[in-house]
């Protein structure tokens, strides 16, 4: 079939947003990788997917694929560009929307300029709730990589993130750490991995290894958990900016059992269909 599509990004962190509510089509694994290959394919990092809410509570069902095709919980960046599809293709004319993913409910706001708002909900330090092997939480963790000790956070986002202070973003050793990290045996779940400069009280720099894709412009939920994981350090304070290759985020969190507030820009690249 000819399956329509649309290209976005927000702060570079690419996206190939599907319908389907109005097209009738049940993606699979091997259509997300055809999707995102950026030879054969479209080319983004995660394929997003609208479907209708399983409850009545809820405006939406959002889905996310990486482009190995895997389904995720989470994608911060991607909640902003599917708050501001659904309102671009008429599935709904509101500016507060409530969403449903595989880890929970998510409210999306849409501001002026096509700026969008996630509300994230609380990030969860449970080891077990990540899930990351220790015997209990702790403020950090002492990870094995590679013959060397790091010093790591560890917080999920509604997906795991392990955090890593750095001297500098530029110079931090992302390729080589990255996909050791990523399939470290104490995140069973694999894990997305955060490289995080720390430049004032207000603004730090990142960048970000995701899991299933490799290093983004910009990962959102990335940009949350390196605020989590700072201000609960006490590097940080209540509001910062996240400066990523890809563009700034605005992040803020109140602190424990509040949710985490994420603010950025969304694109439209194009439109499509591709035979699937």
């Amino acid at each position: 079939m000819l399956l329509k599509f649309t290209k976005m990004h927000g702060t570079g962190n690419d996206f190939v947003v599907i319908d389907l509510i109005s097209q009738h089509f049940k993606i699979r694994a091997r259509d997300v990788r055809k999707l995102a290959d950026r030879h054969f394919g479209v080319g983004c990092d995660q394929v997003l997917v609208v479907e209708p809410p399983q409850s009545p509570e809820v405006d939406f069902r959002y889905r996310i694929f990486n482009a190995d095709g895997a389904e995720v919980e989470q994608c911060g960046n991607g909640a902003r560009c599917f708050a501001r599809f659904v309102r671009e293709k008429k599935l709904t004319t509101k500016k507060i929307i409530s969403v449903e993913t595989s880890s929970g409910v998510i409210e999306l706001r849409v501001r002026p300029n096509h700026d969008v708002e996630v509300n994230m909900g609380p990030p969860r330090f449970e080891p077990a709730s990540i899930p990351f092997k220790a015997d209990a939480r702790a403020p950090s963790y002492k990870l094995q990589v590679d013959g060397s000790e790091l010093e790591i956070g560890a917080v999920s986002m509604g997906n795991p993130h392990a955090v890593l202070r750095v001297n500098s973003t530029k110079h931090a050793d992302v390729e080589r750490l990255g996909p050791l990290i990523e399939s470290h045996p104490d995140f069973p779940q694999q894990v997305n991995v955060g490289f995080m400069q720390v430049v004032s009280e207000r603004e730090l720099r990142l960048r970000v290894y995701e899991r299933g894709a490799g290093e983004t412009l910009a990962c959102g939920t990335g940009a949350c958990a390196a605020v989590v994981y700072g201000i609960s350090r006490g590097w940080l304070r209540e509001s910062v900016t996240v400066g990523l290759p890809g563009g700034k985020l605005s992040i803020s969190w109140a602190g424990e059992g509040q949710p985490v507030m994420m603010t950025g820009p969304t694109a439209i690249v194009f439109d499509g269909a591709i035979k699937i």
